[in-house]
């Protein structure tokens, strides 16, 4: 018999929470499989607003089934804990009419192999519907380890970096201007009824006021314009190379960041490494979408490893956006809270250690490296910069303005949901000529 309208997406929200929240798997990748299941987009706009729920939220649902269950759900039942979750969600944060949440949930649980917990499943929910969900403080969902580091380090800007992360992120565009300016661009996003604001800073960037499908954006296929959070836009701006300048942008999937950079300047000689090729491939995904691909060296290669992929030439400039806790990014990637290790740390920072000395060596006298993270961590960041200042006679911290976010260190700090960006760390290094 066919499933009412409406249960598809339910399970397969629920197969993607229980493959992330049970298996170690990440949501961006899980998705990207599973929206391929659905059709209609409505359904697939669905899926990803129940994972992100339940993934922001989900220390409030795990006490409503502490509080109502008479025992903890067994191992061999992960999976109804996911449909569970995504069923708390649908009802709060997201708001869907109880009749039709429950209803399709209820029968997800049947296409499950679930029937004889399907009433179990109706219970809750209804008593959800009845009495509401518990409400937690945004920080719950941090786990304590992290939690505690980021009061440590941001004692007065805590609480509002756990609100902030708890929350949708906005759109940001980043308007080609090789291809448009955006005046022009703005002006054909209204002709599509799609509100946008100029930011007086960022002279690429456009804030969407109501998110929109990247698929509706006009000219996106043909590159006219990228969607990338305002924050990694001023990356550009802090690295700043001269014209027709050597750079190298040393971690650079998925591309972003040195598409911006050819963007404004394709004279650039741009060479852009990334360890991984299945990512170096996105690179060239991006570069061919905004008609870049000529403008630059690709090279699937460790930035560490200077042996495997350096020719000896210095560059003028590098851009090395660190591997890095993501701590700045939670509203985007919320299961950063659920994979994250305190041991990571320790192995990340001596990975940012290795590429910022081994890079260094590729710089030519007088040119720039930009260390950037989007990390709020400061073993990360202000840390990791002063040690290797310490250590590198030839290194000096050059100022950066107050658009970059609070002084740290040797660098700027923005954080989370600060004029509506990510959370990001910029130190701009000049090597003494």
């Amino acid at each position: 018999m066919k499933s009412p309208v409406g249960t598809q997406p339910r399970v397969v929200a629920t197969r993607v929470l229980d493959a992330v929240l049970h298996h170690g798997r990440s949501l961006k990748a899980e998705l990207a499989t599973a929206l391929n299941q659905l059709p209609d987009p409505r359904d697939r706009a669905l899926v990803e607003a129940i994972c992100f729920a339940v993934l922001r939220e989900g220390a409030r649902f795990d006490a409503a089934l502490t509080a109502w269950l008479p025992r903890p759900l067994a191992k061999r039942d992960r999976e109804l804990r996911a449909l569970l979750l995504a069923g708390f969600a649908q009802l709060d944060p997201i708001g869907l009419p109880a009749h039709a949440a429950v209803g399709a949930t209820v029968e997800a649980a049947r296409v499950l192999g679930r029937q004889h917990q399907s009433g179990l499943v109706n219970a809750l929910l209804r008593r959800a519907q009845r009495e509401g969900l518990p409400a937690l403080e945004p920080r719950a969902q941090w786990p304590r380890w992290l939690r505690e580091r980021v009061e440590r380090d941001w004692p007065d800007h805590a609480d509002a970096i756990f609100t902030a992360s708890a929350q949708a992120p906005p759109s940001w565009l980043r308007v080609n201007r090789r291809q448009s300016c955006r005046d022009d661009y703005l002006e054909r996003l209204r002709q599509h009824d799609i509100e946008a604001v100029p930011v007086t800073d960022l002279a690429d960037a456009l804030y969407l006021q109501s998110a929109v499908p990247v698929a509706s954006l006009p000219g996106f296929a043909e590159g006219m314009v990228s969607v990338q959070d305002g924050a990694a836009q001023r990356v550009a701006d802090a690295l700043a190379p001269p014209p027709g300048s050597r750079v190298l942008d040393a971690c650079a999937a998925p591309g972003g960041k040195a598409a911006h950079l050819l963007e404004r300047d394709p004279t650039l000689r741009l060479t852009a490494l990334d360890i991984d090729p299945l990512r170096l491939r996105q690179v060239r995904e991006t570069l061919d979408r905004l008609q870049l691909a000529g403008h630059a060296q690709l090279h699937a290669a460790d930035a560490s490893d200077l042996d495997s992929w350096w020719d000896g030439n210095p560059f003028d400039a590098v851009l090395l956006d660190a591997p890095c806790s993501a701590t700045g990014i939670v509203r985007r990637q919320p299961d950063v809270l659920l994979h994250r290790r305190d041991s990571d740390l320790v192995a990340l920072g001596k990975l940012q250690a290795a590429l910022l000395d081994n890079l260094w060596r590729t710089l030519t006298p007088g040119g720039v490296l930009l260390y950037a993270t989007c990390s709020i961590l400061q073993s990360e960041n202000a840390t990791q910069v002063e040690a290797f200042l310490a250590r590198t006679p030839d290194a000096v911290a050059e100022p950066l303005g107050d658009g970059f976010g609070h002084p740290s260190g040797a660098g700027r700090q923005r954080l989370p949901g600060e004029d509506d960006m990510d959370g990001f760390f910029y130190a701009r290094l000049r090597k003494a000529g």
